[in-house]
C-alpha cells in the first residue's frame, strides 16, 4: 500500500473538508479504519493494467492465482514484457486462466506499449486524468473503470469517482440510507460535493460495504421497468376501440 507519506496530496486535509461538508460521510469516516490506498506492486502501467484485465469481472481470489500463472510466464518472474506476452501464444494464456477476450486484450495492450499508446510512469504522471482516460480507453478491453483504479492505486490522484464501481455504489447507498443502487448519473450529481477530494469519498464507500457485512444485501439493484405491463394496457385499449366499431 501507498505510506501515509507517499500520498500525492494532503488526504488529512480533505478528510477534513469532506467530514465538514458531508454529514454522512463524517460519520463514515468516524466509524471506519484510517484512510490508506493500497497500491500495485506494478513498477509500469503496462504492468498494472496486465493486472487490471485479469481482475475484470472475477473475484480477487480467482484473480490473484491467475496473475501469478501470468507473472510466472515473464523472464524476470514478475511479470511478463509487452514482447513476451506478444511471443505467447493464445492457448497458453488461456491455460493461464484468462478468457479468449482478455487474452486478446493484453496483447493489444502489449502492442500498444510498444506502439506508444500506452505511456510510461514518467508520461503517465504528467497527464491529467481526462487525457490518461482518453489514451487507455484506445486499448481494446479497457474501459473508464479500469483506468480509475489505475488513477486511484497507481498514480494516487485525489479526484477521481468510478460511478460504474459497484462497491461504490452499494457503499453510497448504505452510508446514506437508500433502498437501492443509485444509477451512476445520480452518483456523479451528487459526488460533485466531494470535489476536489472524490477519490477519499469513493474509498469510504467502500469500507460502508465492510461495515455492512452481510446487510450490504439487503441494498439491491434497481429492477427493470415493466413494459409489459404498458404493452398489456395498449392491446386492451385496442380491443375496446375495435369493440366500440362493431358495435
Amino acid at each position: 500500500m501507498l505510506a501515509i507519506s507517499e500520498i500525492p496530496f494532503d488526504y488529512k486535509k480533505a478528510i477534513e473538508e469532506l467530514a465538514a461538508q458531508d454529514e454522512c460521510l463524517a460519520r463514515l469516516i468516524a466509524e471506519t479504519k484510517p484512510f490508506q490506498l493500497d497500491q500495485t506492486p506494478c513498477e509500469s502501467p503496462f504492468e498494472a493494467l496486465i493486472e487490471a484485465i485479469v481482475y475484470q469481472s472475477i473475484s480477487g481470489k480467482a484473480a490473484a492465482k491467475i496473475f501469478e500463472r501470468i507473472q510466472a510466464l515473464g523472464a524476470n518472474g514478475r511479470c511478463p514484457t509487452p514482447k513476451e506476452i506478444l511471443a505467447t501464444r493464445i492457448p497458453k494464456l488461456r491455460t493461464a486462466g484468462l478468457s479468449r477476450a482478455k487474452a486478446t486484450a493484453m496483447k493489444d495492450l502489449a502492442q500498444k506499449t510498444i506502439d506508444g499508446i500506452v505511456p510510461t510512469l514518467e508520461q503517465a504522471r504528467a497527464m491529467t486524468d481526462e487525457e490518461l482516460v482518453e489514451r487507455l480507453i484506445l486499448v481494446r478491453g479497457i474501459g473508464a473503470w479500469t483506468v480509475e483504479m489505475f488513477l486511484i492505486f497507481r498514480l494516487g490522484r485525489p479526484d477521481v469517482l468510478p460511478i460504474h464501481d459497484y462497491g461504490v455504489q452499494k457503499g453510497f447507498a448504505l452510508a446514506y440510507g437508500k433502498r437501492r443502487i443509485p444509477k451512476p448519473k445520480e452518483l456523479l450529481k451528487f459526488g460533485e460535493r466531494w470535489r476536489p477530494y472524490r477519490t477519499v469519498a469513493s474509498w469510504f464507500m467502500w469500507r460502508a460495504v465492510e461495515r455492512a457485512g452481510k446487510d450490504a444485501r439487503k441494498i439491491k439493484k434497481p429492477g427493470p421497468k415493466k413494459r409489459r405491463a404498458a404493452g398489456k394496457i395498449s392491446k386492451t385499449r385496442r380491443s375496446r376501440k375495435k369493440a366500440v366499431k362493431r358495435t
